[in-house]
């Protein structure tokens, strides 16, 4: 049974899925992990984890299926991620994760200064903001010297499994191009002035596009996973990016939109469009760009509410659903973890606007829901007003496994949404990227063949103008609350009493 592996590290479990060459779905696994919060605002993760989890996920996969024959592996995970190791590839600290860690704005800002924000633009394609990799980068070199004297690589998930399972020391040309302002956009390469200014110590990464080689799993690695020694391994590239491939939402004038943990959305075009309030970044594939957007929250906000009313999900999503639009009166901001895309604010914080006494959980819930859905249409219209051309819009990620949140973004947004047969996400879409980079000539798998559209999910015209006016006052209750969430941000640093 020739098959392909795919496994994802993700923010809050690493998924892994052994498919068919035709995409059938033989096995799955999962491992839940946590992330590390020391401080407000600082989110890590140990990078040990990601490849014992890859190696549990593999064995146990590989042990359940007897008759597998991989014939190549597929890496994926959240990012944009930094990882630093010494010469011998051990982590100098844990990985600083991607936007929800908010440390460097001291490092954002003095970037900026000696650089310039319009020169930074021109050669990264975006602003510098907590999603950026540079400014993480410099937050070690300033506050942890030690650690920092000691790095000499600089890895993603991905990379980091390829690295582990190759010794080829890659990365993807769209996790570069997250680096800002290390990475030149046009040129697709890094950019060496500002690379050496920045990170004249570590190891420039060879760039490769998500699906090439990166190497074969070498003798070491096959006995720790199982996996046969010589099998191809891909570059693979951040997750988002991945779980667009896994539903065919890459070509141009698609738009991903992903549920999970955060909510992250990807618009594929051929232009290199920048403004300020989203990011540009190079696109999974030679010759595509992506303008692209993420919530620092969405499962994150549904898990915390189901963690704190005791309720499980099936429960809650009863009562959101008897609640009904608007929520009986109540409007969230999700900000919980500061916010990316669009407003790039990591002192913003969540609000809570209309509660009453005679309020329910399931208020609650629902307006947790249409906060999410709030946040999507404000990066869309964002999206728009920079150029997109967006035609096309498909879901993927756990939370469409849930009808009612679907519903409630296509309802807050007035678009549809495409639903494809599988959305198991990241790991699934690596899984293709090695059986197409491992394929005969002209035998490459399409992605339409092995995951076509099973539905769509509409809007209900109905309720066009209740979430209008909703839209509305979620933007004036961000700006009404700002400077008051700003000095409760504060507090919680401990910079004020």
């Amino acid at each position: 049974m020739r098959c392909t592996l795919g496994v994802d590290i993700g923010t809050s479990s690493s998924k892994g899925a052994l498919v068919g060459v035709d995409g059938e779905i033989i096995a799955t696994a999962t491992r839940a992990h946590d992330v590390s919060r020391p401080r407000t605002g600082w989110v890590e993760m140990d990078g040990d984890v990601w490849w014992e989890e890859f190696i549990a996920i593999t064995r146990e996969l590989l042990s359940g299926a007897p008759d597998a024959e991989v014939v190549g592996v597929g890496v994926s995970g959240m990012g944009p991620c930094v990882l630093l190791a010494d010469d011998d590839d051990l982590p100098v600290r844990p990985a600083i994760l991607y936007g929800v860690d908010t440390r460097s704005a001291a490092q954002i800002d003095r970037m900026t200064t000696e650089l310039g924000a319009d020169a930074i633009t021109r050669v990264g394609g975006s602003v510098l903001t907590s999603q950026a990799g540079g400014p993480k980068l410099l937050w070690v070199s300033d506050e942890e010297p030690a650690a920092w004297a000691r790095a000499r690589r600089l890895f993603m998930p991905a990379s980091w499994l390829a690295r582990k399972l190759t010794g080829a020391y890659v990365l993807d040309h769209q996790s570069a191009s997250q680096f800002s302002p290390l990475y030149d956009i046009e040129n697709e390469d890094w950019y060496d002035p500002w690379w050496n200014t920045y990170a004249g110590g570590i190891e420039k990464p060879r760039l490769r596009w998500a699906g090439e080689v990166a190497g074969e799993v070498t003798a070491p690695a096959a006995a720790l996973t199982g996996l046969p020694a010589g099998t191809p391994v891909i570059t693979g590239t951040i997750d988002a990016w991945t779980e667009a491939v896994s539903v065919g939402a890459h070509e141009l004038g698609d738009l991903m939109l992903m549920y999970g943990t955060t909510m992250f959305l990807v618009a594929t075009g051929e232009d290199t469009l920048r403004t300020p309030s989203m990011w540009t970044t190079a696109g999974a594939f030679a010759g595509t760009r992506n303008l692209a957007g993420g919530l620092s929250t969405s499962g994150a906000l549904t898990a915390w509410l189901k963690g704190l009313t005791g309720a499980d999900y099936p429960r809650l999503l009863a009562e959101a659903e008897e609640s009904g639009p608007g929520a009986g009166g109540l409007l969230l901001l999700p900000y919980f973890a500061g916010e990316r895309t669009p407003i790039q604010d990591p002192d913003a914080r969540g609000v809570i606007a209309g509660l009453t006494l005679e309020h329910t959980r399931g208020d609650l819930y629902r307006a947790a829901l249409e906060a999410t859905a709030l946040g999507v249409r404000n990066n869309v219209e964002t999206m728009r007003a920079a150029g997109a051309d967006i035609r096309r819009i498909v879901a993927v990620g756990g939370g469409t496994q849930g009808r009612l949140w679907l519903q409630v973004v296509s309802d807050v947004t007035g678009l549809a949404q495409e639903v494809p047969q599988t959305t198991i996400g990241a790991s699934y879409g690596a899984a293709f990227l090695a059986a197409g980079a491992t394929a005969a000539p002209g035998r490459a798998p399409v992605i339409t063949d092995w995951n076509p559209i099973v539905h769509a999910v509409r809007p209900d015209d109905t309720r066009r103008a209740l979430y209008d006016d909703l839209f509305d006052k979620y933007l004036r209750l961000y700006e009404g609350s700002k400077d008051v969430v700003h000095e409760l941000a504060a507090v919680q640093r401990g910079e004020s009493a």
